[in-house]
């Protein structure tokens, strides 16, 4: 074994091994590029270890596996894992358990406000050490509207959405002007917002953004599933606004498409499943048709939308896996959410010596299914997508066609009806239309058939770094989740595992981090100004920064998107009245108000951007 040298500080000399020092290294210099989102929370990196699962394992710092830098991959991971920790340890895991509906919103609501914020301002530090001419724009993000099963009130949660914007002061700044005139300006097109980008010399990176994944199940205290995730793009999506919708999603081995092409055969999410089962099986002529096991979404809420595809594969001997089935992980499959990290696991594997495939069919948000079809290149797999409409009305092999039809047509409704099957009054041909028109203005491709992730990208050339980080055990890669390291009246040492893949590599990366105060000291860190101050914390005789404006702009955006107005390119006017009860309570409305007023009189200049409807 290498020894090495050293001097300590008496002077003498001692020895270290070779991989002790490689330690020190890494170490060293993970704390070195991520060191402004460690000091914005007050953490301490004590280890970093890494396990390389694709691509061939290098010492630290001498390869990159993604279009970006290596310390920019670095300030990304500790953002999922800073975001993971943060969510885990303050945004009140598993309180909902045994409280009453609007209980249980609150939790999710304030689980997805810590997520939301710590995600939020990591990127925002990370931003710092982003080059003078590049920025960062979240272009799809999860939390927008309500899921099966879900009321209004429930979808709306705290989020990154649309449009958020961050990078040095003044690329913000002119980028965020040409995001408001995307969304008020009827006559300026993505086109133009993307040509002007390229000819001032702006490089945009887009990020699809999940800061808390599988909500539910944190707020009940799951011992699987919550994550967050977020994918970095090498250029922006092609999406002019705030879209989240539905769409129908079939993942697949890239061989199995390909097998099926070579006999002429087109897969697409319309295929009818026994072809798709043909194609399996010519790709693996050993297959039993027992052994193919397909993920889909389940419950009762889901019956009229995809019951009709569950049936269609248990006719064909092909096993739907159930909720509680064990994965090859070792842990259980859930199906009542999340969609996103079953993709990781598509693929086969020996078990008693026969083939083993997991496959995943049905339907997923936008955002997640966006995300899971950008990790295809990476996985050797074919991720096919087809827009759905956002109400659980039809049965999944009418959806694409519903979508397809035109609302200015003026034989919209006897087209519906032909497709619906029964006749159709007003407000339901309204409702269509709607949202229709909301993914075409939006620019989601709903007059194609085949959707990739290539559909959502001005330029086909793309590349996507993929950053899972975990609160709780992933059932379909294994990831741990967050866990305590020290026990004690702190509890404040933790180790946080964060999944990192690009094209050119896929590792996991474990960090041991220290709080620097203790557990009560650390909790404001991570919880927004205006929950604080909603929450009590008195805002009259704290220290009042200038950065306080950007923060609760911030988190005004995060908190309650559907009751901003955005008035030119430097105002925004917040309507009380477009906020439903159930997101804030009326109680904390009149909170929040008051602290607005309060920052509005005595900063007038600083708050000059604010205007109280």
């Amino acid at each position: 074994m290498n020894k090495d040298n050293n001097i300590n500080n008496t002077g003498s000399t001692y020895s270290i091994t070779s991989e002790e020092q490689e330690k020190r290294d890494r170490i060293a210099q993970w704390a070195f590029d991520t060191r402004p989102i460690l000091g914005r929370f007050h953490l301490w990196l004590e280890d970093v270890q890494v396990e390389w699962i694709r691509g061939q394992a290098a010492k630290e710092f001498t390869t990159d596996i993604s279009f970006l830098e290596g310390s920019m991959e670095r300030l990304f991971a500790m953002t999922g894992a800073v975001t993971s920790l943060g969510t885990q340890m303050f945004g009140r895991f598993g309180e909902g358990a045994k409280l009453d509906k609007q209980g249980i919103n609150q939790v999710k609501k304030d689980a997805d406000a810590i997520s939301a914020y710590a995600m939020s301002e990591c990127l925002w530090y990370l931003s710092r050490q982003l080059p003078e001419n590049h920025a960062i724009m979240v272009c799809m993000g999860e939390g927008l509207m309500p899921k099966a099963g879900e009321t209004p009130e429930m979808g709306s949660n705290p989020q990154l959405g649309f449009g958020r914007v961050y990078a040095r002061p003044q690329v913000a700044k002119w980028l965020d002007q040409r995001v408001v005139q995307l969304l008020n300006d009827p006559n300026y097109s993505w086109k133009q917002f993307y040509e002007e980008t390229k000819r001032v010399g702006i490089t945009i990176w887009g990020a699809a953004v999940d800061t808390l994944e599988n909500t539910s199940r944190f707020a009940k205290g799951s011992t699987t599933g919550p994550m967050t995730v977020l994918h970095i793009f090498n250029q922006p999506l092609n999406i002019t606004r705030p879209y989240e919708g539905y769409m129908g999603n079939l993942l697949l081995p890239a061989e199995v498409v390909e097998s099926a092409s070579r006999k002429s055969i087109l897969i697409n999410f319309h295929t009818p499943r026994e072809r798709i089962l043909a194609a399996i099986k010519d790709t693996y002529p050993e297959i039993k048709a027992q052994n193919i096991h397909v993920w889909t979404l389940g419950g009762k809420s889901r019956v009229d939308r995809i019951g009709g595809l569950w049936e269609e594969w248990k006719r064909l001997g092909v096993h739907v896996i159930e909720e509680g089935w064990t994965l090859p992980t070792g842990l259980q499959a859930f199906t009542e959410s999340g969609t996103y990290a079953p993709t990781y696991l598509v693929g086969t594997w020996k078990e008693n010596n026969e083939t083993h495939l997991f496959i995943c069919d049905g339907y997923a948000a936008s955002a997640e299914a966006m995300q899971s079809a950008s990790l295809a290149p990476l996985l050797n797999i074919r991720v096919i997508l087809s827009v759905f409409t956002s109400v659980f009305h039809l049965p999944y092999d009418k959806e694409q066609y519903i979508m397809e039809l035109d609302p200015s047509d003026q034989n919209f409704r006897v087209k519906l009806e032909e497709l619906i099957g029964k006749p159709v009054d007003e407000n339901l041909e309204n409702e269509y239309k709607g949202m229709i028109r909301e993914a075409i203005e939006a620019g989601i491709p709903v007059k194609k058939q085949v959707i990739e992730a290539e559909d959502f990208f001005p330029e086909k050339n793309w590349e996507v770094l993929a950053v899972s980080g975990y609160m709780q055990p992933e059932p379909y890669t294994g990831a741990p989740g967050v866990r305590v390291v020290e026990a004690g009246p702190d509890q404040n040492v933790y180790l946080v595992t964060v999944r990192l893949a690009g094209l050119n590599g896929d590792k996991r990366i474990t960090f041991r981090l220290r709080f620097n105060e203790s557990y009560e000291q650390s909790r404001p860190i991570f919880k927004p100004l205006l929950n604080r101050f909603m929450a009590g914390e008195d805002y009259t005789h704290r220290a009042v920064r200038i950065s306080d404006s950007g923060r609760i702009r911030n988190e005004l955006q995060t908190l309650c998107s559907e009751a901003l107005e955005f008035i030119g390119d430097k105002h925004i006017r917040i309507h009380f009245d477009r906020i439903p009860p159930d997101v804030i309570s009326p109680v904390n409305q009149e909170k929040l108000m008051a602290v607005l007023k309060w920052y509005k009189t005595h900063h007038p200049i600083w708050f000059s951007w604010l205007e109280i409807a």
